[in-house]
């Protein structure tokens, strides 16, 4: 099954838009999985049995995994692979936002897709269609697109204007994408962003959006959620980390973040 079609069915089963992003830090887990052999793991095996049932996709940010060396990386081997053995219906979006020239982009592609197993990725655009084209020769995976960042500082470049019509930069570059019509295509649009949330969707009806900032960043949830959802109230994916992570009770605050994202998907 393709992830677009993964994703649809993780989302009708379990009623949610809600993305666990599994991002560990060791200072931060509990202290009873640092006496583990495999810490990284664990913890993230304790999220995944925690919040499968309330999630519509699982995403690790691989960047937390190679701070920590060969060592973090085998873990997140371990992770991807206990998540496609317990809970096969559930898409997994590898965070590792690449960019680069056509041969070694050809090269991240088929770590992602082949060695990590990963259903999608998120990729910088801003190197040039060329440099996608790679990981969108994968037919049944998604590639999401670097659009609009949840950071302060995103509009420094991505808002600059652009000639003739004088549209910010991250619009024009959408508006490119556009052109290329290409259905395993997604974008990034940050939750802090709602405004952008919604001149992306309107470019992009059919097209699955990832967004952040839900939780620990304070974005406007409700006006994103609603600015995000397709006409169907569906192909959005809000990630969590931080706030559900580390909370004292990761299944109730994945619940409780799942049906606030519920609230507004639905109009209240």
């Amino acid at each position: 099954m393709d992830f677009l079609k993964k994703l649809r069915s993780s989302i009708q089963k379990n009623n949610s838009l809600l993305c666990v992003g599994l991002d560990p830090d060791l200072e931060k887990i509990p202290e009873k999985f640092k006496g583990e052999q495999n810490p990284i793991f664990e913890f993230n095996k304790y999220i995944i049995d925690q919040t499968h049932d309330l999630v519509c996709t699982f995403k690790p940010n691989i960047a937390f995994y190679e701070a920590y060396g060969i060592d973090g990386l085998k873990q997140l081997k371990q992770t991807i692979e206990y998540i496609k053995k317990n809970h096969p219906e559930i898409p997994i979006l590898l965070d590792a936002k690449r960019a680069d020239i056509g041969n070694t982009a050809q090269r991240y592609a088929k770590s992602i897709f082949e060695y990590w197993d990963a259903d999608a990725t998120t990729v910088w655009v801003y190197v040039g269609k060329d440099s996608v084209l790679p990981f969108l020769e994968y037919k049944d995976k998604c590639t999401f697109l670097l659009l609009k960042t949840s950071n302060p500082d995103s509009g420094m470049f991505q808002n600059i204007k652009v000639e003739p019509d004088g549209v910010p930069h991250y619009l024009a570059v959408a508006q490119e994408i556009k052109k290329w019509n290409i259905d395993t295509i997604g974008l990034f649009v940050g939750a802090t962003y709602p405004k952008e949330l919604e001149n992306v969707r309107k470019l992009f009806p059919n097209s699955p959006i990832l967004t952040a900032g839900i939780g620990a960043q304070n974005a406007e949830s409700g006006k994103a959620v609603q600015a995000g959802v397709d006409k169907n109230g569906g192909n959005l994916v809000c990630n969590s980390s931080r706030e559900i992570l580390y909370s004292e009770s990761p299944r109730k605050k994945a619940q409780e973040t799942k049906d606030a994202i519920n609230s507004y998907r639905n109009g209240n």
